[in-house]
């Protein structure tokens, strides 16, 4: 069994020092292993985004030397944003579909049911 692990902040601002800690432990413990370090982007709570803190993120992670291995990059000498990995797309918010499809397949099989609070 490969490792891989995951870091997903959410896009509201600077990267502080308990994220980076989580970062660290994330990126050691998936090299380590062998395995594979993966930055998704938890950017659902779209009324605190804050433009440029997913290129700031990137930017400190990749100052510490905690380059991930799956996820999205900053494209050298441009602003834009790709992503690289065979697991994406590594935006939480671009992942609605992907989920979508598993729930209804959860509500069909009566394996799940809606909340009605």
């Amino acid at each position: 069994m490969t490792v891989r692990t995951r870091f997903a902040p959410s896009p509201t601002g600077y990267l502080h020092i308990g994220s980076l800690r989580t970062a660290l432990y994330c990126y050691l413990w998936a090299k380590k292993q062998k395995g594979s370090y993966i930055l998704r982007i938890e950017d659902t709570d779209q009324a605190r985004y804050v433009e440029g803190s997913v290129e700031n993120l990137i930017s400190v992670l990749e100052q510490c030397h905690i380059v991930h291995d799956e996820g999205p990059i900053i494209n050298e000498g441009k602003t834009a944003l790709s992503q690289i990995g065979d697991y994406g797309p590594y935006f939480q918010s671009e992942r609605l579909d992907i989920y979508r499809k598993y729930v209804s397949q959860l509500l069909d099989e009566k394996k799940a049911y809606y909340c009605f609070c």
